[in-house]
């Protein structure tokens, strides 16, 4: 993962900025769904080792960037692509410059066994095949519509849902014959679903941006966990397990 050069500086800078931030009880991360698992492990390492909490809450990334132009309260925002980071950046709502920090592909997920038999994208063209996808203003669906396009095809969902955990979800429970997730998430449906990869999207990826908002009340904590993430070697080994890869 990205930063591993210089991990020991980073780690001692880490450490001493840490200590300001320590009279901060808490920080609350706005970050996208596909991230939930990830950052719930990342912030109990962190609270253990600052002894600082974070709050988490995880949507679709167009959903948080709407609640904080509703006044959310927040301190950091983490998404699943760039073009919501900057509709954040162009309303004011951000504090600095965001830095990517992971990126992630698309694949399609069935329900074990793969029942409608699913073997690539063009399958998702049959009204037979039940597809769940993301709605298009959430970055998986952004992504979705791109991959469709390069593919020559329309994909007609029977659902448009507002989080990639949603589309999991629905295909876990077999509700749907396929859907169209992250690659991380389709390891966190482990044997409850099947992978088909999907030519051409792994580089086509989203790029993940993180920053402190504009509005923080906790901003200098805020930026350690943003540090925590970035230059921590325990986190980088935990996005790198779950299947994020480096920001080109």
């Amino acid at each position: 993962m990205r930063r591993t050069f210089a991990l020991l500086s980073a780690s001692a800078l880490l450490l001493t900025a840490c200590a300001d931030a320590g009279d901060e009880e808490s920080v609350t991360v706005f970050a996208a769904a596909s991230l939930s698992q990830v950052f719930e492990e990342i912030g109990e390492l962190y609270a253990e080792e600052t002894g600082t909490e974070v709050e988490f809450s995880f949507a679709g990334s167009s959903g948080l960037v709407e609640q904080l132009e509703n006044g959310a309260p927040a301190d950091v925002l983490a998404t699943a692509d760039e073009t919501n980071m900057d509709n954040a950046v162009e309303g004011g709502l951000v504090d600095g410059e965001p830095e990517l920090f992971a990126e992630n592909f698309l694949v399609i997920v069935t329900p074990s066994g793969n029942p409608a038999g699913v073997e690539s994208l063009e399958d998702l063209d049959d009204d037979a095949v039940e597809t769940v996808i993301c709605a298009e203003a959430v970055p998986c669906g952004a992504a979705t519509q791109r991959i469709a396009e390069t593919a020559g095809m329309e994909i007609a969902p029977v659902s448009e849902e507002t989080s990639v955990t949603d589309v999991l979800g629905r295909v876990r429970s077999g509700e749907a014959d396929a859907g169209l997730v992250y690659a991380t998430d389709a390891l966190q449906g482990g044997a409850d679903v099947e992978t088909i990869q999907i030519e051409g999207a792994e580089e086509d990826p989203n790029l993940y941006p993180i920053t402190v908002l504009e509005n923080a009340e906790a901003p200098e904590a805020g930026q350690e966990f943003i540090d925590f993430v970035l230059e921590d070697e325990v986190s980088q080994r935990i996005l790198s397990d779950a299947g994020f890869s480096d920001p080109q």
